[in-house]
């Protein structure tokens, strides 16, 4: 399975994750894209993607069990 490093957690916030997407990336992350932790488990789900088109921002709502706060500063990726 290929995956693709799609950006880092900045904060948390109403119960969704808040990411920065990579500088120089191809920003085809789209609403209902799934991303994963660094050990490749589903941590949720896009749902907005907002800010600057160069580098834009996502708000990612979590799955099941998934600890918000846990993620801050980590970085997450797509299939």
């Amino acid at each position: 399975m290929a995956v693709r490093r799609v950006g880092t957690v900045r904060d948390t916030a109403q119960g969704l994750l808040v990411l920065r997407a990579e500088e120089g990336a191809d920003h085809d992350d789209e609403i209902g894209t799934i991303l994963l932790s660094e050990s490749l488990e589903d941590v949720g789900r896009v749902v907005d993607v907002f800010g600057p088109v160069d580098r834009p921002y996502l708000a990612v709502t979590l799955e099941a069990g998934v600890h918000a706060p846990a993620l801050v500063g980590s970085t997450l990726y797509a299939r």
